[in-house]
């Protein structure tokens, strides 16, 4: 990977230089797939997902909110794991968002950076008024990082992260921050110690500047850490690349945890390789000897009807055929986790948009109210993306502030209607 270092005075030029752009850019892409057997979402940079509309110069300069000094160690209630995902009823990811790519190192383009407006206050409140209390906010921090030993984050990206943080905390709702697209990741013996390194710096200044944030704040470590561009990319790796993944999950941990204040009992969510759904990945992941920690998976079940571009758009739960995926899914974890007090959240879901709503509602409610039974919050992935051929995963309309899909939105909430807490 190359590293950039940038000396901190320059940011400031470059983001004013930023400011000055129109980011009209629309970009394209072709969707890959993966072997059907695996149900995780390819990375985002390889779908048309990221081509929802163009961004006009008024979307780059939205007026930054004076964020709360959280330096301050605030109230952090006594809770366990299980208790606090007990708490997330159903979540939303502002998908393609953050996490897009491609910027060039401008904080004041990043968040646009893939067509997607810049994120509001409005919206946050319009996904929390649906139903939704948990937000997944995926951050790609690669571009706006410092070489080694300090891995120092851009001040003017960090503070517009945590801008948006606060968009979802101060509206009541639960926040799952991430490291998304970090393409330094490799899942080598021979890189381990320098990837440990990098995920320790990173993992140190985010959670530095989050440490006062109370138990609505939780970290995930990475999202689909995957040996990519490779033949084991989307096919649950290797023992090699599985065991990189759980000894930097302990990494992230760690790094954590040591910053002290509220982080020392924070709930923090690992993978798997990939955070694949397979039963190989999920057999292989160690688990930190900590307690409040959750599993992350991503679940796109079953593969051909709610991943697969070239799929069928028919599904029906009256078939065993087609709700074996979700069944199995949600017995393995049981099993494996859930029966040992270890919580688990699915923080990518969802059905792509095939002209069939009504197929996707009746989906919904049998995946969403089976893992509800099981207790397993489920988090949809929204890019906010709605035609063409690629990844149309868009629930919530963020530049006309609607909700196309009202059938599959009810069907969410009416399968998660007991997961609400008086």
């Amino acid at each position: 990977m190359k590293k950039t270092r940038i000396a901190v005075k320059c940011w400031s030029v470059l983001l004013s230089a930023a400011l000055l752009l129109s980011s009209g850019a629309v970009l394209t892409g072709c969707s890959t797939q993966k072997d059907p057997e695996e149900t995780s979402k390819p990375a985002a940079q390889e779908s048309t997902e990221k081509n929802p509309g163009r961004v006009t110069e008024e979307e780059t300069s939205e007026p930054e909110k004076e964020t709360e000094d959280m330096t301050e160690i605030k109230p952090f209630r006594d809770i366990t794991a299980t208790e606090l995902v007990g708490e997330l009823r159903t979540g939303w990811n502002l998908g393609n968002t953050l996490d897009a790519t491609g910027s060039g190192g401008a904080a004041a383009l990043a968040e646009t950076a893939w067509g997607n407006p810049l994120t509001k206050e409005e919206m946050i409140k319009a996904v929390r008024d649906q139903g939704f209390n948990t937000i997944r906010i995926p951050v790609t921090w690669q571009g706006f990082t410092g070489g080694a030993p300090n891995y120092n984050i851009n001040p003017a990206y960090l503070k517009r992260v945590k801008t948006v943080v606060d968009y979802a905390i101060d509206n009541g709702m639960y926040v799952i921050l991430n490291t998304h697209h970090e393409e330094w990741v490799t899942l080598y013996n021979s890189t381990y110690e320098e990837e440990s390194a990098h995920l320790t710096g990173l993992w140190t200044n985010i959670a530095n500047e989050f440490k006062g944030y109370d138990e609505h704040l939780i970290f995930e470590g990475l999202n689909e850490p995957r040996r990519q561009n490779t033949s084991i990319e989307w096919t649950g790796g290797d023992e090699e690349s599985r065991n990189c993944v759980n000894k930097l999950n302990q990494d992230f941990v760690n790094a954590v945890r040591a910053t002290g204040g509220n982080n020392e009992k924070r709930l923090l969510m690992i993978p798997g390789y990939a955070a694949s759904s397979s039963d190989v990945v999920l057999r292989s992941i160690k688990i930190p000897n900590d307690p409040m920690i959750a599993v992350s998976v991503h679940a796109y079940a079953p593969y051909n009807f709610a991943l697969n571009t070239n799929g069928t758009k028919e599904w029906s739960a009256s078939k065993s055929n087609d709700t074996h995926d979700i069944d199995h899914l949600m017995e393995t974890l049981d099993s494996l986790f859930l029966s040992n007090d270890i919580p688990v959240i699915i923080g990518e879901v969802g059905a792509m948009n095939k002209d069939n709503e009504a197929t996707r509602a009746e989906w919904a409610t049998y995946y969403y109210g089976k893992a509800t039974e099981y207790g397993i919050p489920m988090i949809w992935w929204d890019n906010n993306a709605f035609s063409g051929n690629g990844e149309n995963f868009g629930l919530f309309n963020r530049r006309e502030m609607s909700w196309p899909y009202p059938d599959l939105v009810k069907a969410i909430m009416d399968a998660t209607e007991s997961r609400v807490k008086e």
